[in-house]
């Protein structure tokens, strides 16, 4: 067995223990395998293991792989996780299943007219900056439910979930919680919140889908 695989079924395994920890159903949390930066040698373990859900954060790189995997493995979900340029926005829709990063009315116009022109409907989920970070994606907290709404009515965008990424210098737990209760007031559905540190904890909050790359892949090497 590669090492990769065994880190994918000890992270499979530490979630199906947050999921009774916290009383959830036992596979009500999806993994998302964040394989950015890794090519396809190093995403075919996973594959090969019988995983069929990856997140990616940048259009191009994402369109440099996996079109041909999925040639080969059928059913791949695809997230987008990472933010979306508008000049991105009819690739993003013809490649991914969920885009997990609208958060300004430009997106959600551009993903509209993409929708509707290419007659794909991937699900879409707000992302909430929850620490109002200044150098972070996503919508404010208090903006997040109007702004669904108008996602909704305005633009006619199928949006199912939201997400968000705490600092990185701060307990989780409050964000987590912060969102989950917008999600409430919003009336969706799914929540995708928590990566390689913190995805147990987000189980315990309400998590539907956890974001895990580097407890999967190993240590990223990104261009200097």
């Amino acid at each position: 067995m590669s090492e990769i695989v065994a880190n994918l079924n000890t992270v499979k395994a530490a979630i199906a223990r947050a999921e009774q920890e916290a009383q959830r159903e036992k596979d009500s949390v999806t993994l998302v395998a964040v394989s950015k930066t890794f090519d396809a040698d190093a995403i075919r373990p996973v594959l090969e293991a019988g995983h069929r859900v990856f997140g990616e954060n940048r259009v191009q790189e994402a369109q440099g792989k996996w079109p041909a995997l999925r040639e080969v493995y059928p059913g791949i979900e695809l997230h987008l996780i990472g933010p979306l340029q508008s000049n991105k926005t009819a690739d993003a829709v013809a490649l991914f299943d969920v885009i997990e990063t609208v958060d300004r009315e430009k997106i959600a116009a551009a993903l509209a007219a993409e929708i509707r022109k290419q007659g794909r409907n991937p699900q879409l989920y707000v992302q909430v900056n929850t620490g109002l970070e200044p150098q972070k994606a996503g919508i404010a907290p208090k903006e997040a439910v109007a702004f669904v709404e108008r996602c909704r009515t305005e633009h006619g965008l199928n949006i199912v979930g939201l997400m968000c990424i705490p600092p990185a210098n701060e307990n989780p737990g409050p964000h987590f919680a912060l969102l989950e209760k917008l999600a409430r007031e919003a009336g969706v559905e799914k929540l995708s919140m928590g990566m390689s540190g913190d995805f147990e904890t987000a189980i315990g909050f309400g998590a539907t889908s956890v974001r895990v790359g580097s407890a999967i892949f190993g240590g990223r090497a990104y261009p200097a």
